[in-house]
């Protein structure tokens, strides 16, 4: 394709588009050099990458036993175990499918986009990461505000931070968008230490809290008691635990991440693009190990946090509010470990949102550079880190660095991706006609959708700014592919032997194209249209190629380009091409016939009848429309030399 020089970009410019979707660097298989051995893979062991998607997973212990026992009360065991369950039989299975079928790190997005073509299976996409970027940034916004009240909450610095807890919070957020402006590809060892200390510490926390609960055996019984006098029996508490199970679902949440983070897993040798099996199967082990290990975690500090924390620390403003654990440390284990503690719960919860930015930026630029709805700089870390990190300044503000104001937004976004995950987990088991897995995926459909609305109806909050997420990106989605609307975007141009013979035989004289609707494609109407080019445009002859565009999919932005040639009527030379924009696809054919026979090429239009306005819409959203004043401005965008631009001519 021709390009156009541009002159050096400054430095700023240059060190902020530097190391362009560099995110996912390094995991794609890459043929080794002279060789047909299977390619190398780059990557850690999967226990190892369980721990950079455990610093979101793992991490949701430093909040989940508080906001547990808000939803639940004394319940809170009984609703966590409901919890564990959901996981287990029905989070776990879901990603295990999704890993399958995605293994590039994709999700369950990329499975169902394929379901869905045109406008409306782009719509669909940008609403279902409007809810992903709920999910990610405000697991970086949440994280971020539990890291600061443990800070805050700090025996021995609750005096000097006492009320500073937003600036903190702020500071912690602009400390992770830091990190990844000097540059974040892995940090998989920090994440592998931090995840082992964290979870010592806990095992720590859990031993001793189960030893108290043994040797003051009568909390147990207290607790039995209340517990039987408020709800009376097993299965009361069950349908109750039912009830308030949505609530809990922010213990969910890490499954998308565990996805994510997939190109990173090694996998074997003999693995390929196209079919990474040992990366498939070590995922689904990262997966499961997490899941056991959390699960485990998870009804144990349930337990202890409800029969050792009185019942009113929980609440806003108490000690074990966002902080049960640490809480525990500091009673039962003196404020030296306390202190140890908080600084490990500080460091994971702030290293969750590393987690989620890295997500955000492998998410993002898979798609809407892909469909013109962000500008090319969108495909680079920095500028999109910015951007992010303002969004969850804004976040934060919005929500007063509140843990359990933002709860219900991330439980939504959670919620939401993992109900379109066990969709597309029921449609890819019917499409492989597994009968049993498509009726167990879509009662994990309907549990899932059941708590999502739930939650959206208990907590309206998280759905609102859900949609405002939803319509930011659409929004600006739409103004950048607006925006974008007259840029060059085939990615490339092959003719077959026909269509070069057609171009190098006119390259000895003038190169004329014509461009032409197909309608009959009969003998009268290509004669009829010279006859009508040659009136209009006064030039004597019959020496015309006729070019003719079929608009497949108009929502698509980017594609390489295919001319075919052929001879109708044994007198009609004519190309056919394929694209979603005639006038993209006419511009890019120019180009490539000037590029490679070093002659201008002309083409010839008709005025097409109509209202501009109208004909424009036409074209941005069909590819059609005034083909040829935008094929001109095409034209004038890719190739400023006037000289050097192919001539469009109109009559």
């Amino acid at each position: 394709m021709a390009t156009t020089e541009h002159p050096p970009p400054g430095r700023l410019r240059a060190w902020m588009l530097e190391g362009l979707s560099d995110m996912g660097k390094g995991h794609a298989p890459q043929p080794a050099p002279d060789t047909e051995a299977a390619p190398e893979h780059k990557g850690q062991r999967w226990y190892r990458v369980m721990c950079l998607t455990g610093v979101d997973y793992f991490s949701t212990l430093g909040y989940q036993p508080g906001i547990a026992a808000l939803a639940a009360g004394l319940l809170s065991p009984v609703a966590t175990i409901v919890l564990v369950v959901v996981t287990l039989a029905g989070a776990l299975p879901v990603y295990r499918r999704v890993a399958e079928e995605s293994p590039h790190g994709e999700g369950s997005i990329a499975m169902l986009e394929r379901l869905l073509s045109f406008w409306k299976g782009k719509l669909f996409v940008l609403t279902l990461l409007g809810f992903a970027a709920t999910d990610f940034l405000i697991t970086i916004t949440l994280s971020a505000a539990d890291a600061s009240t443990h800070l805050v909450e700090n025996p021995h610095l609750t005096s000097t931070l006492h009320d500073r807890q937003m600036v903190i919070t702020l500071v912690l957020v602009a400390l992770l968008g830091a990190v990844f402006l000097k540059g974040f590809l892995e940090a998989i060892g920090v994440a592998v230490a931090l995840v082992v200390v964290y979870l010592g510490l806990n095992v720590v926390v859990v031993a001793v809290g189960l030893w108290h609960v043994i040797t003051e055996g009568h909390v147990v019984t207290d607790w039995a008691d209340a517990l039987t006098a408020e709800h009376g029996n097993v299965f009361v508490m069950i349908g109750v635990s039912l009830l308030v199970f949505p609530k809990l679902a922010l213990g969910l949440s890490g499954f998308e991440t565990g996805v994510a983070v997939m190109p990173h897993v090694q996998g074997d040798p003999d693995d390929t693009a196209e079919h990474p099996r040992g990366r498939i199967r070590d995922t689904k082990k990262l997966l499961t190990t997490a899941a056991l290990i959390m699960s485990v975690f998870l009804i144990a500090t349930s337990f202890i946090t409800t029969v050792l924390i009185p019942e009113k620390e929980f609440e806003s403003g108490g000690q074990a509010n966002g902080r049960a654990l640490a809480y525990l440390a500091h009673e039962y284990l003196g404020n030296a470990f306390g202190t140890v503690y908080d600084v490990s719960t500080i460091a994971i919860l702030w290293f969750a949102g590393a987690s989620a930015m890295a997500g955000l930026l492998n998410l993002m630029p898979r798609y809407l550079p892909r469909y013109g709805m962000a500008p090319h700089w969108a495909r680079a870390v920095r500028p999109m880190v910015i951007v992010f990190t303002l969004v969850a300044f804004l976040v934060t503000w919005i929500f007063d660095a509140d843990v359990d104001a933002q709860g219900g937004a991330y439980a939504t976004g959670v919620l939401v991706l993992m109900s379109s995950a066990a969709i597309a987990g029921t449609i890819a088991a019917r499409r492989a006609r597994q009968r049993g897995w498509t009726v167990g995926f879509a009662a994990i459909s309907a549990v899932l959708l059941y708590v999502t609305v739930v939650n959206v109806i208990e907590r309206p909050d998280g759905v609102k700014i859900g949609a405002c997420f939803i319509a930011g990106i659409i929004l600006v989605s739409l103004l950048s592919r607006l925006a974008r609307a007259f840029e060059l975007r085939v990615t490339s141009v092959t003719l077959d032997s026909m269509a070069e013979r057609f171009i190098r035989d006119m390259a000895s004289r003038k190169i004329r194209f014509i461009a032409n609707e197909p309608d009959q494609r009969d003998k009268a109407e290509y004669r009829d249209k010279i006859e009508q080019i040659r009136q209009d445009n006064d030039i004597p002859g019959e020496d015309f190629v006729f070019v003719e565009v079929t608009v497949v999919d108009p929502s698509e932005f980017e594609s390489g380009l295919t001319v075919r040639g052929e001879v109708l009527h044994g007198r009609y030379r004519v190309l056919t091409l394929e694209s979603s924009s005639i006038s993209n696809a006419l511009a890019a054919l120019l180009l490539h016939t000037r590029d490679s026979t070093g002659c201008i090429p002309h083409i010839y239009f008709e005025w097409t009848e109509g209202n501009p306005f109208a004909n424009f819409l036409r074209f941005f959203l069909f590819g059609q429309g005034e083909v040829a004043p935008v094929t001109r401005e095409v034209l004038r965008e890719a190739e400023p030399d006037r000289d050097r631009r192919p001539r469009v001519h109109t009559g």
